[in-house]
């Protein structure tokens, strides 16, 4: 038996790449997200004004530790001793593997996923997904359990679940609710098997910020989400789903959130795949993407050099850095190019 909460109950009752210090923050009433870089997997930091954080997914097993040192160095650089929250999207070993390394490393609060792992035919999965739970049953954590709708307890920070386990929401966040036009020529995909199509996706507000993780949910729940009613809105900041990848960010998700700026924590040789990337920069508002790496597979796209964390080269580690104010104004930093975008608040 999973030891842990279902977070529906709990909430009733209440070389490695050089982080700048947290001295540098740029305003201390302002939302820090750390896109790390993990070769193709994800681990992307959140630090709310109040201190609290939050870390979706931990990037891969093995490597002798970089992914979980390269998390810890951007916890330390935002001047945390704790991790609050590890959210854990699904039990794939780019996602999930890294977790016991982590743990070794830096203090960890609370562990959020989606519940059991289904995908059991796959023994990688299988075998990360064992490792998690005997970490688990040691009980020196917490654990919830997160259903679509649920919020989440992150102090200075309103994430609400969209998706889990292979449910979606069942009624429209506030404001949305709306036809999506994008729908319209979109076919209608096979389900998918594997642990992907359980992602645990949510939604981030921060002031007049609103910011979308599915981790890697796939294209048959996209639909679900968006056609023929696009239950999620209109969205700011877009992590481009599954690194990019052809399984996943269609049109009638992509363009009916309508993002300002979409960010792809694609790997060297994983994800850039040209139907998403190509969906991405035709989205109708879309300012700027943004990739941790540049893509070096066969037949990848990538954005411009100043946009990209990880140039073409040896491994470097680099990382994006997105620094939020409450009226919905952000800039990105790029530290491999040393550079900073500013973008003013959309209005919505």
């Amino acid at each position: 038996m999973r030891h842990g909460l279902v977070l529906a109950a709990a909430l009733a009752f209440g070389s490695f790449a050089s982080f700048p210090c947290s001295s540098q923050a740029v305003a201390s009433d302002s939302l820090k997200i750390y896109f790390i870089d993990v070769e193709g997997g994800q681990a992307t930091l959140f630090v709310t004004p109040s201190g609290q954080s939050m870390l979706v997914d931990t990037g891969w097993p093995g490597f002798n530790g970089r992914d979980a040192e390269r998390i810890v160095a951007a916890a330390k650089a935002a001047g945390l001793s704790k991790i609050d929250y590890v959210l854990i999207t699904h039990f794939h070993r780019d996602h999930v593997g890294g977790v016991p390394q982590l743990a070794e490393r830096f203090p960890i609060g609370t562990f959020i996923d989606h519940g059991e792992n289904r995908e059991l035919a796959n023994q990688d999965t299988v075998q990360v997904w064992e490792t998690y739970e005997k970490l688990l049953q040691v009980g020196k954590y917490k654990h919830m359990v997160a259903r679509p709708g649920d919020k989440l307890p992150i102090t200075g920070m309103d994430v609400v679940v969209v998706s889990a386990d292979g449910k979606v929401l069942a009624k429209p966040r506030p404001g949305a609710g709306g036809d999506n036009p994008a729908c319209r020529g979109e076919q209608q995909y096979p389900a998918d098997t594997t642990e992907n199509v359980r992602s645990l996706g949510f939604v981030a507000t921060f002031g007049q910020l609103r910011i979308l993780d599915l981790g890697d949910l796939t294209r048959d729940k996209e639909m679900e989400l968006m056609c023929p009613v696009n239950k999620l809105g209109k969205i700011d900041i877009y992590v481009v789903s599954h690194h990019g990848s052809e399984l996943s960010g269609t049109a009638a998700l992509v363009h009916g959130i309508d993002p300002s700026v979409a960010i792809m924590d694609n790997g060297a040789e994983k994800g850039g795949s040209p139907g998403p990337w190509q969906v991405v920069k035709k989205s109708p508002h879309l300012e700027d993407l943004w990739q941790l790496h540049s893509a070096e597979g066969r037949g990848s796209y990538n954005v411009p050099g100043e946009f990209i964390a990880n140039a073409q080269g040896p491994d470097s580690g680099e990382y994006l850095r997105l620094t939020a104010l409450p009226d919905g104004s952000f800039e990105i930093f790029n530290s491999r190019a040393k550079t900073t975008k500013k973008y003013h608040a959309k209005a919505h």
